[in-house]
């Protein structure tokens, strides 16, 4: 039988055990979450995507959903149509590499060859201040670029993006950026500067020995309204032929309290309309490609309010005013649009969207059996991003 007395001799060496027995396992547990910290494990991978339709109605006479005008009365005026539906993969392959590839598999429907690849590129992050980005991308030359691909404001991107993206300048481009960012004292700043081939996405070569140069410079104006000025500037050469391109756009985010915001993008370019150049017999063509211009220019105010209310998240109402001409100096045929639309949003961060919106199309001059003919196009959209 242990008596009391023997207990208490014996006490000291429980309290001994007891010390050595919680030291030996308290460095076990640090250096376990020390490592569970530390052991991030490469490659990463991460999938999103996008799926978008919509159903179109011509309320023009003659006019097909494509802005096609048809003097014999024939084309088709209402359809339904599968614009995206985009897969994206990210992989994080190191702490600064990442391999990023975006497919739109409804362009299937069309010919492949030069669609479907979107992104597919490696960048590479030394710090905030600089990365490097190469394979084929979006290069910074406007507001649009900097948007995600799949939150779209409006009914789509922009004329003078679709426009810009033929004369290899927006859109998806194959080449080299160096992108970062910085404070300029108490101003914050953006900078992408790029090289590409400029003759589109999915190409096997380039299409000659020229290339475009192009940058985007970013300044942070007025951080209560989220204000930035853009400034953009290219230039290049296409089958030994001098081209240009410039671009100044405004954006803002004004927050009016947590349920309404006003989103503001104003944006306007100019450059070298080298296709349509090219397309003219060179017997007929000046020696200077930039007799041939194309100006454009859009204003989009969008306003949001988080409903928050059960399975409707928030609701949206823009209207798109775009003025582009692209061969402003020798043959002159403005293009206006205006694109009302309202939008319903079912999930966070459009996650779900419905959206209904008219397209009003009007040129100075309307060309018969063409696309610049005067339209008026009804639409509704659904969206989801995954």
């Amino acid at each position: 039988m242990i008596t009391h007395l023997a207990i208490k001799r014996q006490l000291p060496f429980y309290i001994l055990f007891l010390n050595f027995a919680l030291q030996a396992q308290i460095p076990d547990s640090i250096q376990t979450i020390n490592e569970q910290k530390e052991a991030v494990k490469y490659p990463q991978l991460q999938i999103k995507g996008l799926f978008q339709a919509r159903y179109l109605v011509g309320m023009s006479k003659d006019i097909d959903v494509n802005g096609l005008h048809h003097s014999d009365g024939s084309g088709t005026d209402n359809n339904f149509m599968l614009k995206y539906m985009r897969v994206q993969a990210r992989a994080q392959i190191s702490k600064r590499t990442e391999v990023v590839v975006l497919a739109n598999l409804a362009d299937f429907k069309n010919d492949p060859k030069s669609r479907v690849l979107e992104n597919a590129y490696l960048k590479y992050t030394f710090n905030p201040k600089l990365a490097f980005t190469v394979g084929q991308f979006r290069p910074w030359f406007g507001i649009e670029e900097t948007y995600p691909i799949d939150i779209i404001k409006s009914l789509d991107w922009s004329n003078q993006y679709t426009e810009f993206g033929k004369l290899g300048w927006t859109s998806f481009q194959i080449g080299l950026s160096a992108t970062g960012q910085l404070e300029l004292g108490e101003i914050p700043f953006q900078y992408a500067v790029s090289i590409v081939n400029g003759n589109g996405k999915n190409q096997v070569n380039d299409n000659d020995n020229g290339k475009q140069y192009s940058s985007r410079f970013v300044f942070g104006l007025i951080k209560k309204y989220n204000l930035n000025l853009g400034l953009n500037g290219g230039i290049g050469e296409v089958f030994s032929k001098k081209v240009y391109a410039v671009g100044i756009d405004l954006s803002s985010l004004i927050q009016f309290d947590p349920k309404w915001s006003l989103d503001m993008q104003l944006e306007a370019k100019q450059a070298t309309n080298h296709p349509l150049y090219f397309a003219v017999a060179p017997e007929l063509r000046p020696n200077n490609p930039n007799e041939y211009l194309i100006r454009g220019a859009y204003f989009l105010p969008n306003l949001r309010y988080e409903v928050n209310h059960r399975n409707l998240s928030a609701f949206e109402l823009s209207c798109r005013y775009e003025y582009l001409d692209t061969n402003f100096r020798l043959n002159s045929n403005p293009r206006q649009t205006i694109t009302p639309m309202f939008g319903l949003e079912f999930l966070k961060n459009y996650g779900a969207r419905i959206q209904l919106g008219v397209q009003f199309d009007r040129y100075k001059h309307s060309i018969a059996n063409t696309t610049q003919y005067n339209n008026n196009l009804f639409i509704v959209q659904v969206q989801s991003r995954f």
